[in-house]
């Protein structure tokens, strides 16, 4: 791989509607007005769009105060509550072996912890348990399992680590630095920030993902050449090395709790139109190279790099498994590992959007479930948790973070108006 370029080396039944996402047929049929907990969307390679079929918009949504009752909207048989506001960004969600909840809070540098000490379904104890951290993003247990003996974060420079004990409400200990990531370190800063880890299910392997710092590298920066990808390494940072290259920015990766595979959740580049490129949820290969920024979605090139089209690479770029309408900013994504849902969710992939920028009709500002059939994606999404749009086209929510309780709820937060929210299934 040395001779390529930079970027190689290193039991319920819904009832949904399908929707087929084309150019053409877009505005009709897939409109976030028709957005709505069943609906299925399928995104096929084949109907995608050329490049400025239509114009490139800037449509930034408008956030505004939850209106007076306001609730997300859910399949029938689930519920959901608020379970806490008054944060501060709330990006990163980890729920911790004694059901303790982590809230990455990424704009002020803190994570703090929530416990709902009596059991009435929501937190009484907010906890500051560790600040000064450089916008983190990403946190993992370690070891997998019921006794961690680290809780590790991946702030936007680099991996660090703190002892973590089972009930801990503030580290004991100073940041312990694992792994350069950013500014200051192995590469260099801007760009994208966030950074997600997750480690294999036994524990041997860490991942780290890093987003680009371009939409699709311009100027061909040098800032570009440890970027886009997703870093392995051993758990102390040593042996990294690149596991997947090309993936523009993997804000979100989950492994797999029965498979093991690595997943992602990637937000593909702007500028191309309303429908180009799509975002997507897919399986991460050892090795695999996803086309950015020269390619996507296969051998489709990139027309801003004609100078530079790299036609040795054009059959090597990996399909994802499950596309996502284009610009709907796929955030975070779980695996539900629960019992409490009904058999079909057990084992199905949960991803966050967090809503559209460059897009002219508003896309994403829900959370989707991806089902799978033996641990394999079968190429749709569906609608999960909507609502967060007014009819107007403002926006009260954005989602970013997932995490499953020990009791088999979905928690997301949003940093709309920067809430946690609560879904269980009551039949």
């Amino acid at each position: 791989m040395a001779s390529l370029p930079w970027l190689i080396r290193g039991s319920l039944a819904v009832s949904a509607t399908l929707l087929f996402v084309s150019g053409a047929a877009r505005a009709a049929e897939d409109d976030w007005k028709k957005d709505a907990p069943g609906v299925r969307h399928t995104v096929t390679v084949s109907e995608i769009p050329k490049p400025y079929a239509t114009k490139s918009a800037r449509n930034p949504p408008s956030v505004v105060s939850a209106p007076e009752g306001a609730k997300p909207k859910v399949p029938d048989g689930f519920e959901v509550s608020l379970y806490a506001s008054g944060f501060k960004q709330p990006r990163y969600l980890l729920v911790a072996p004694n059901d303790d909840l982590f809230v990455v809070e990424s704009r002020l540098g803190e994570i703090r912890v929530l416990r709902d000490a009596d059991g009435d379904g929501k937190p009484e104890i907010n906890e500051r348990f560790l600040n000064g951290l450089k916008q983190p993003f990403g946190i993992a247990f370690y070891p997998p399992g019921p006794e961690p003996t680290h809780l590790y974060i991946a702030n936007t420079d680099g991996i660090v680590r703190v002892p973590y004990r089972k009930g801990d409400l503030h580290a004991t200990a100073k940041p312990e630095p694992v792994a350069p990531l950013s500014s200051g370190g192995r590469l260099t800063g801007g760009g994208h920030w966030t950074r997600d880890i997750a480690f294999s299910l036994d524990g041997t392997r860490l991942f780290a993902s890093v987003g680009s710092k371009t939409n699709v590298d311009e100027r061909h920066e040098a800032v570009e050449n440890e970027r886009a990808r997703i870093f392995v390494m051993k758990p102390d940072g040593s042996e990294m090395r690149p596991y997947a290259t090309g993936l523009r920015n993997a804000v979100g990766i989950a492994v797999h709790p029965a498979s093991g595979e690595l997943w992602a959740s990637v937000n593909e580049r702007d500028g191309l139109g309303d429908d180009l490129v799509p975002d997507y949820i897919t399986r991460v290969k050892e090795g695999g190279f996803y086309g950015w920024p020269w390619y996507y979605l296969g051998n489709h090139p990139d027309p801003r790099h004609r100078d530079d089209p790299h036609p040795e690479l054009a059959e090597k770029v990996i399909v994802p498994d499950v596309l996502v309408q284009a610009h709907s900013a796929s955030l975070n994504m779980v695996f539900y590992t629960g019992q409490a849902f009904p058999e079909a969710y057990h084992g199905d992939g949960f991803a966050a959007f967090h809503g559209s920028w460059n897009r002219d009709s508003r896309t994403g500002y829900k959370v989707v479930r991806v089902p799978l059939k033996e641990g394999k994606p079968q190429g749709y999404y569906e609608d999960f948790l909507t609502g967060f749009i007014l009819p107007d086209g403002d926006v009260w929510g954005r989602p970013v973070g997932l995490a499953v309780t020990n009791d088999g709820a979905l928690l997301v937060s949003e940093d709309g108006n920067n809430t946690i929210w609560k879904i269980r299934y009551r039949p």
